[in-house]
């Protein structure tokens, strides 16, 4: 069987959702960019690319209609180019990587792109489609089916134990290392930087006026972050329109709302030799599980396991973990139960600083994994997240020497 190898990777600064650098950029026009900058990157005519496979977390307005399709037209790419689009939330983005992989190493695909894509600004609005959006057989099926993130966040740090002072001193240590990561340079490589005209929005909502910004880095990431200010935070949550309060979540110590797309281009491991192209990693497997709905944060611990024993591997193996910062409390039960090693997981902080535009995640995970990967010299690299509906994903690269 072929082997599977990323040859480039690019991706979006992340912008913070409404008043990001992104809140009048639709979902197309980030897509399109990473796609071009990826193949650019790869050296390839854009004409070889089999398909284009990208993720995303809803598919509705700006980025419904099959954005692997419509990435095709907003990038003034070859009309003989396929795309498809998938949703597995906030797992989207590695899904695709895993299709795009699996396609080539069967010998279907010779080329493919694979990503994912999220602009919360243009699909979290009055706009969204609510018509039977929760049918009664699935409800009756799962009770907590639709239950809210931030809730399953609750649920979770409640029944494992895990402190408000933990979830607050871990959120302060990923926008410290984010920072840290900035700073050095060390998401220079896979960012594409992206000019856009922006909104400039007041507090009230209102928008003032228009400007022109260039965005080459993560708007999130907070340097001056602190335990202590961020637990003067109040743990809120809402239930639709009615806001509740909780224990332990704030917006200190869960993922930013952010926009944001990452791309990938994914060839078979002899042509690219051949060829003289860069190997950032080679795929070498991914798995998903289920898990409770209303507990959905824990999902890796049931995908990790299951790709490592397939793999003939253990936790102590990997050299590198990227796992996304849905929440704090999730991270921590996870990283624990797994018996991570904190040095090896989120080195440069996650989606807490960073943020996690939800379809984006997945594929920004995979592409900082393999270049911070190879940095260090690792060989083995996983990348992870816990997924809407009750479920983990999981995938597994090897970083050549």
């Amino acid at each position: 069987m072929r082997e599977a190898v990323i040859v480039s990777t690019a991706r979006t600064g992340i912008a913070r959702a409404f008043k990001g650098a992104f809140n009048d950029t639709d979902a197309p026009a980030l897509t399109a960019h990473v796609v071009r900058v990826a193949i650019e990157r790869a050296g390839i005519d854009p004409a070889r690319v089999d398909d284009i496979i990208l993720g995303v977390g809803t598919q509705w307005g700006t980025q419904g209609g099959n954005i692997g399709r419509t990435t095709v037209f907003a990038g003034d790419l070859p009309i003989s180019v396929p795309g498809t689009t998938l949703d597995r939330k906030c797992g989207s983005g590695l899904t695709a990587l895993a299709f795009a992989a699996r396609g080539i190493m069967s010998g279907d695909i010779d080329v493919a792109i694979a990503g994912g894509v999220e602009s919360i600004t243009h699909t979290r609005n009055s706009h969204a489609p609510t018509y039977r959006s929760q049918p009664r057989i699935v409800v009756d099926g799962a009770r907590h089916a639709y239950m809210a993130m931030i809730e399953t966040a609750e649920l979770v740090a409640e029944r494992y134990g895990i402190s408000r002072e933990a979830q607050d001193a871990f959120a302060a240590e990923s926008h410290r290392r984010a920072a840290a990561g900035q700073e050095a340079g060390r998401f220079t490589a896979e960012i594409a930087p992206m000019t856009v005209e922006k909104n400039v929005v007041e507090k009230d909502g209102s928008v003032s006026a228009r400007e022109t910004v260039t965005i080459d880095r993560d708007e999130g990431v907070r340097a001056d972050t602190t335990i202590e200010g961020l637990a003067r935070l109040k743990p809120v949550w809402k239930d639709g329109q009615i806001v509740k309060e909780g224990r332990f979540v704030t917006a200190g110590n869960a993922s930013q709302l952010s926009d944001g797309a990452s791309a990938q281009v994914v060839m078979d491991r002899e042509t690219a030799e051949a060829e003289g192209l860069p190997i950032l990693g080679i795929y070498r497997g991914f798995q998903s599980a289920g898990c409770a709905p209303e507990e959905m944060g824990i999902g890796p611990v049931f995908a990790i396991p299951k790709l490592l024993e397939r793999a003939g591997l253990t936790v102590d193996d990997i050299g590198l973990w990227e796992i996304n910062e849905a929440f704090a409390s999730q991270l921590l039960y996870c990283r624990d139960h797994l018996g991570i090693d904190p040095e090896t997981l989120n080195v440069d902080g996650g989606g807490i600083a960073v943020g996690h535009p939800f379809g984006m995640t997945g594929s920004r995970l995979a592409g900082h994994a393999l270049i911070e990967a190879k940095r260090r010299g690792v060989r083995w690299a996983v990348v992870s997240m816990c997924v809407a509906g009750g479920m983990g994903s999981a995938g597994l690269f090897e970083i050549p020497n």
